[in-house]
């Protein structure tokens, strides 16, 4: 406020003098203009040296001045001084952050919301074969063509990553996994598991091999303990009581090989081409008498349908998922308990579920249940006869299936294993298909 009053008394001054000088020599009016003149061209002298310093010498001290225009001066050099600063951290923070991507081995991708290249690291030229000089501002969908990446980038759902192979070597395998940010935009980071990948596979293989040459011995051994047990009668007591173990126990193994060959062939494809329509009434039912059978009268177990719409699918596949639920829930509860086979809507498809009112499972075990091998109580495995492969065996079936399972269980309060379908493997049954018509 002190600038501008003595900016006022400056102005008021110079119009006095003009004035007084036109009086003296009879023309006011004159003298007054010509003093109004002064100070407008001292503010253009001043305008002329702002715009000259700004233009031409921006980085040098600025000029004089006096009055508002000084104090502009000073105010617009501090304030270019702090935005050079500040320029210059973003720049030498931006370096770091370039530098360390390019330290890193797994590519690094800059998307802008439209999902353009913006930039990216020299593993990413290695990787995905991008270009400087003819890829920035290309489309990412326009350099990596696979349906499959395409799909996930549109989804915007990138909570998992998606393995493919490069697009430059079919021979390197790549994980990728997207990460939004700011304003809409991505962050494509895409790393190299083609060691993990044939390690993978490597297992897969030893397991499937091994377990293909187990059945031959196991088949002749199991063979010729049939045999001998039909002259069980004949034999010293110990000897029939170390035939009847070797018998469990063979059959044991054959029944972990059976499960260790059928959880390789679902691993390798991952998605099912059968899509037959499955009566689920009828295959609950089946399923159900099995439990029965196993069970020997020591639990309940009933079938509920909500739903009379079929599932798509492999029967076979779908039998066996649904078949080691029960036989879990048999094994694994306690005489008396009841045990419910569901078929029901769910939310915009529908779910298979296997429930319990036995002891339940800690929630601490429910993230690892599907892992191969996994037991909540390693003291009662054995016992029950089970492989430990049931439930990765009930994942690799939904997974074919576009389905996932949901297990919802607490200590006390028995057990729920919902497989949630998809509303693209259901259809209507004939009946439902032939009111539709006639509507």
């Amino acid at each position: 406020m002190h600038l501008w009053t003595r900016e006022l008394w400056r102005l008021a001054a110079l119009a006095i003098a003009g004035l007084a000088a036109g009086w003296v020599i009879g023309v006011p009016g004159l003298g007054l203009a010509a003093g109004l003149g002064i100070y407008l061209a001292m503010h253009l002298y001043q305008l002329r040296a702002l715009y000259r310093w700004l233009t031409r010498h921006p980085h040098d001290e600025p000029p004089a001045g006096s009055g508002v225009w000084g104090e502009l001066f000073d105010r617009l050099y501090k304030y270019q001084k702090g935005q050079r600063l500040t320029q210059q951290r973003l720049r030498s923070t931006l370096r770091r952050i370039q530098e360390s991507s390019e330290a890193m081995n797994d590519s690094v991708v800059m998307l802008d919301r439209r999902g353009d290249l913006e930039w990216w690291n020299s593993a990413a030229e290695r990787m995905l074969g991008l270009v400087a000089a003819h890829d920035r501002g290309q489309h990412i969908t326009n350099l990596l063509r696979d349906p499959r990446f395409i799909d996930y980038f549109n989804a915007r759902d990138y909570r998992e990553p998606l393995t493919l192979p490069s697009p430059i070597d079919e021979r390197r395998v790549l994980q990728f996994q997207i990460t939004l940010y700011g304003d809409d935009e991505r962050l494509l980071m895409a790393r190299d598991i083609t060691r993990l990948h044939r390690l993978e596979q490597m297992r897969r293989d030893f397991v499937a091999n091994v377990s293909h040459e187990l059945r031959t011995p196991l088949t002749v051994l199991s063979g010729y303990l049939e045999t001998y047990s039909d002259y069980a009668d004949q034999l010293p007591a110990r000897f029939a009581r170390g035939l009847a173990q070797m018998q469990e126990q063979t059959t044991r193994m054959q029944n972990l090989v059976n499960d260790l060959l059928l959880l390789s062939r679902l691993e390798i494809d991952q998605r099912t081409d059968d899509a037959t329509p499955v009566r689920v009434s009828e295959l609950l039912e089946a399923i159900r008498r099995d439990g029965e059978s196993l069970s020997g009268g020591r639990h309940i177990l009933s079938v509920e349908l909500d739903d009379d719409r079929q599932l798509l699918g492999s029967e076979q596949e779908l039998r066996s998922a649904v078949s080691n639920l029960v036989f879990n829930a048999v094994r694994y509860t306690a005489e008396g308990c009841h045990i419910v086979l569901r078929w029901r809507a769910y939310g915009a498809g529908a779910c298979l579920e296997v429930e319990d009112d036995g002891d339940g499972i800690d929630p601490v075990h429910i993230p690892r249940l599907t892992e191969r091998f996994y037991r909540v109580d390693k003291g009662r495995s054995t016992a029950t006869g089970g492989t430990g492969l049931g439930l990765a065996i009930v994942k690799h079936v939904l997974l074919r299936h576009d389905a996932s399972l949901e297990i919802d269980s607490h200590p006390g309060s028995g057990a729920l294993f919902r497989c949630v379908f998809p509303k693209t493997r259901l259809i209507a049954t004939n009946n439902d298909r032939s009111e539709v018509q006639r509507a």
